[in-house]
């Protein structure tokens, strides 16, 4: 039940002593995920792969699936399994953590040492672990030394449920209050994502597409609104998000606010021809958006962002903090001086009925999750946790 290294290929205890020094004493043999340091949560059924660097949520299985197909996007996995070698290694795979930026930062905060979606996810992270009354708990700390801020990232699994609870609280540590730029990276890629397969659905209201961005092919009309699931052509028309488009390469970014009136949001991943669901569960005032990152690469290396967050779009915080409001939603967060804040979210991932193709709707209450078909179908796990 205890987190456990993953061991796969060995690293020296001196090497893993200089990643993360307290690792030997907390864990005992260190190994590694594709040449990655990491870590494994898991329960009965249930088993979750983390890095140290970055907190990275990198593989999900289900323990008695004989396929463990992940959902979580893997490029350079995804391209071994078709015969070729990855054409770069990814820094960033799966799950990760966008803070304290989200996208590019403005030309001073990159001359002053900012990255791309903020330092969380280049941060080794210093692993501690609790295991008791039937909850393993694995608690992961960092500084980000250039914004000055530390991260407490906190993830529970609990006995007999296909849940992951993600708790994670950042602190200010110095004395001006500023906006903070925070995003949950969540990424499916192949096998997973399949076109004609894969289905995703959400308590979206009001869309709009990402403004023009380097890179992106304009499939769909830059800047216009829309209501989920139906997004404007370029070319006219409209195409439906929920699906993945067959015989198509093209990358198209667009964000819609998580319907208002619901305490909680979520997403989910639908693989109706494997029977499996893949999904979130989010305190929506935490993360009113969610970004769709639609990268339709037609081979291996495709992929699917879910992102939820606290600004629309993958953009600086000057330009966030500037279009507050967009349909009368904040685009941004405050972190107080010298404060902290917290965030909650939870994972799950299950089988469903064979007859469950759309879904229609996700509820957390009483500590049970009810996840509901279009066909009006009703599927309930154990989430004891709650958010």
């Amino acid at each position: 039940m205890n987190p456990s290294l993953k061991h796969s290929r060995k690293i020296s205890p001196i090497a893993l002593a200089i990643v993360f020094p307290f690792a030997i004493l907390l864990f005992g043999q260190a190994a590694d995920f594709d040449g990655r340091p990491a870590l494994i949560l898991k329960n009965d059924k249930v088993e979750l792969t983390v890095l140290t660097r970055g907190a990275m949520m990198v593989n999900l299985v289900l323990r008695d699936d004989s396929e463990k197909l992940s959902p979580f996007w893997n490029a350079e996995r995804a391209q071994r399994a078709t015969g070729s070698a990855p054409s770069r290694p990814s820094a960033s795979l799966g799950h990760f953590l966008c803070l304290d930026g989200f996208g590019a930062p403005s030309a001073e905060e990159s001359a002053a040492g900012i990255p791309f979606h903020g330092e969380a996810n280049r941060q080794q992270f210093e692993p501690l672990q609790e295991s008791h009354n039937g909850a393993s708990t694995l608690i992961l700390r960092t500084r980000l030394p250039v914004v000055q801020e530390a991260i407490t990232r906190t993830l529970t699994q609990i006995d007999g449920e296909n849940v992951v609870y993600v708790n994670t609280e950042v602190e200010n540590l110095v004395a001006i209050d500023h906006p903070i730029s925070w995003a949950e990276h969540a990424t499916t890629g192949p096998p997973f994502l399949t076109p004609g397969q894969t289905v995703i659905d959400m308590p979206a209201a009001k869309c709009r597409v990402r403004p023009e961005k380097a890179g992106s092919t304009g499939k769909l009309a830059y800047g216009k609104d829309f209501v989920w699931p139906l997004a404007p052509l370029t070319k006219g028309g409209s195409v439906d998000l929920t699906t993945i488009p067959t015989n198509e390469t093209s990358l198209d970014l667009a964000t819609c606010q998580i319907d208002p009136a619901r305490t909680y949001g979520y997403v989910t991943v639908l693989r109706p021809d494997k029977h499996l669901i893949f999904g979130y569960v989010f305190r929506r005032e935490h993360y009113p958006w969610l970004m769709s990152w639609m990268n339709y690469s037609g081979d291996a290396r495709a992929a699917r962002g879910t992102e939820f967050s606290s600004q629309p779009f993958d953009i600086s915080r000057q330009e966030a903090v500037a279009m507050n409001p967009l349909f009368d939603t904040p685009t941004f967060r405050w972190l107080p001086a010298k404060s902290k804040i917290e965030s909650r979210f939870l994972m799950f991932y299950t089988k469903v009925p064979d007859d469950f193709s759309k879904i229609d709707d996700v509820t957390l209450d009483s500590g049970k999750l009810t996840i509901v078909d279009h066909s009006g179908k009703r599927m309930t796990l154990a989430a004891s946790k709650g958010l």
